[in-house]
């Protein structure tokens, strides 16, 4: 039963958590700065990187400090080394080598994208793979089938991905087209559920090809929408718009999720990232899931965003069988889910 310090710096959030058994929470600490990016209408990565350095050595006292455990008692330190902001990922993986050197216990690296989807495992004990995960978020959009492997990890197939903005990143622009806050996303998702998903009529792209997806093409159609209606000195109520667009994207998310797993015998769909958050993505999933005879899980809100509880769990496999880092482990900005491979 490991107990694990998780350390979570890859955009901006500096997160950590102690977790025990790759389930039990035993603290989370996340501070956010949002504050600090919103001005700007995003993240700058200059900024979130100097804010992680201001931050990281109390954030990782405070989880130790709410978990009542010290560096001592620990089996292992986690720590999101990819995919993510250089700056910020540097910051995070000093200060967990820094731990593994000082308390003398070994370090995990953990891939971001495989920790979100890892989640689901925290908050229902009942979930294991396989299942076909919608990992979705500001930087990622994807379609992934998730097994075990001999040993005990978790595997991903990628079914399908998109071909141009992430989902998350759609909503940040139309958020800034429509002169709402920073994170777009909760700020689309309160103003829809005012709004009339039918009375602003947007593509649905890519609906019906395949698994991958498209929401560059929606983005802009929004924007069309609006200005035509502008000209037209018929201006579209802004709470119509955040809810024509929602329901747009959300119906091609959930459409190609269930496809997948049908399509693939996966009787169990999950969702991760912090677009997993969306009110109308998680009931609409749920209701068509059950529809389709299809079980689900979800994380709850909180694990949805970046956090460091998922950074933990992650590692909980790979520390119960040894499979440590090096204290020379670099960032890799880039990381891709290992060994995914196009199905």
């Amino acid at each position: 039963m490991p107990l694990i310090l998780g350390i979570e710096t890859s955009c901006d959030e500096t997160a950590a958590a102690v977790v025990e058994d790759g389930r039990l929470v035993r603290s989370s600490i996340v501070w956010s700065q949002h504050e600090t990016h919103a001005p700007f209408g995003g993240v700058v990565p200059e900024l979130a990187a100097r804010a992680h350095v201001e931050r990281i050595d109390t954030v990782v006292t405070d989880a130790l400090v709410a978990a009542d455990t010290t560096v001592r008692e620990l089996d292992a330190v986690a720590v999101t080394h990819g995919p993510g902001l250089a700056g910020a990922l540097l910051v995070g993986v000093a200060a967990a080598k820094g731990v593994a050197v000082g308390a003398g216990i070994p370090l995990v690296a953990v891939n971001h994208l495989e920790a979100h989807v890892h989640a689901n495992a925290v908050d229902d004990d009942a979930f294991a793979p396989p299942a076909i995960a919608l990992l979705v978020s500001g930087g990622h959009t994807m379609l992934l089938d998730v097994t075990v492997a001999a040993d005990g990890t978790w595997e991903f197939d990628l079914v399908g991905q998109s071909v141009d903005d992430a989902a998350g990143e759609a909503y940040d622009k139309v958020a800034r087209f429509l002169g709402l806050g920073y994170p777009g996303g909760p700020e689309i998702d309160a103003l829809a559920a005012t709004g009339d998903p039918e009375a602003v009529v947007l593509p649905r792209a890519m609906r019906n090809q395949g698994y991958d997806f498209s929401f560059s093409g929606l983005k802009t159609a929004v924007v069309q929408a609006v200005r035509r209606s502008d000209a037209a000195g018929t201006p579209l109520p802004p709470r119509d718009v955040a809810a024509g667009f929602q329901a747009a994207a959300v119906d091609v998310l959930v459409d190609k999720t269930v496809k997948a797993a049908r399509e693939r015998g996966r009787e169990t769909v999950v969702i991760a990232g912090g677009v997993a958050a969306n009110s109308r993505l998680r009931a609409q999933l749920a209701s068509e899931c059950e529809a389709a005879g299809l079980a689900w899980t979800m994380p709850s809100v909180p694990l949805c965003q970046d956090n460091a509880v998922m950074v933990a769990a992650c590692a909980d496999r790979p520390a119960e069988i040894g499979r440590f880092a090096s204290l020379d482990v670099g960032v890799e900005p880039s990381l891709a889910i290992a060994k995914a491979k196009r199905i």
